[in-house]
């Protein structure tokens, strides 16, 4: 699933450039590079195993996993009035604790007071499409409106190891949730300062979803090169294949932008 879906991100993506290359309307292309620093409100997990439930883990209390930065790359392209952007944002936890009391993860018992290794690693990937109904870009300092449809494809595992014996399990997952929303540009002050906002949410099912947003401030110290502040948050919720993950993050972001 995970080769079948990246290649069909990978052929959109590719689809769309072609466009834009036979395309005689103005076109953008870029390149935009973020540090995110999240605080991690919730990230629980839970795995089963032939009926038997695990125990739905609260890894900030239980395993003492907390707040660590990341970073998104992101690439994009627009024709007109259309726009296509794919970004990329990795997460990496690791830590160690002893446990206050007995836990079951995928099957196994791990007994309180043992010392256990905890590691959480899994990648978003965000597909995303905007059509802007309103396009006033060319008037006064601008200012647009468009719809977007969103694919959130997430892959990663998660693996927990009583350290020292040898003893450990290992879950895996991968999900895609399809999204739908609003994305906002409003110039502030010609082509010096912009205001962008995006707002999106969707499921697969009751069990699977997620929502972000997000708002930051550009600006534009020479041509080419935008550089960004703002305020982002993304709930994500797995629940396939014996395996559940709840995440919510929120906090700021910096990033630059390269495009034409």
């Amino acid at each position: 699933m995970k080769l079948r879906m990246r290649g069909w991100i990978g052929g959109c993506v590719i689809a769309f450039v072609l466009v834009m290359a036979t395309s005689a309307s103005a076109f953008e292309l870029g390149a935009r590079g973020w540090v995110w620093f999240p605080e991690l409100k919730n990230l629980d997990v839970q795995a089963t195993t032939s009926g038997d439930e695990g125990t739905k883990i609260d890894t900030k209390d239980v395993l003492d996993i907390g707040n660590e930065a990341t970073y998104s790359v992101e690439a994009f392209g627009g024709v007109g009035r259309h726009h296509l952007s794919l970004m990329f944002t990795p997460f990496d936890y690791q830590e160690s604790q002893i446990l206050a009391s007995n836990l079951k993860f995928k099957g196994a018992t791990f007994l309180s007071g043992t010392a256990v290794e905890s590691e959480m690693s899994y990648s978003m990937f965000d597909l995303k499409y905007q059509y802007d109904f309103i396009d006033m870009e060319n008037i006064l300092a601008g200012f647009s409106l468009g719809g977007i449809a969103q694919v959130k494809y997430s892959t990663g595992s998660f693996k927990l190891n009583a350290t020292g014996t040898g003893f450990d399990r290992t879950e895996s997952f991968d999900s895609w949730i399809p999204m739908l929303g609003l994305g906002v540009h409003v110039g502030l002050l010609a082509d010096l300062l912009e205001l962008r906002a995006q707002a999106t949410a969707g499921a697969s099912d009751s069990e699977n979803y997620a929502y972000e947003a997000l708002a930051d401030l550009s600006l534009t110290p020479f041509p080419f090169l935008d550089i960004h502040a703002g305020y982002k948050l993304v709930q994500l919720k797995v629940d396939q294949n014996n395996y559940m993950m709840d995440v919510f993050y929120t906090g700021p972001y910096a990033g630059l932008t390269l495009g034409f």
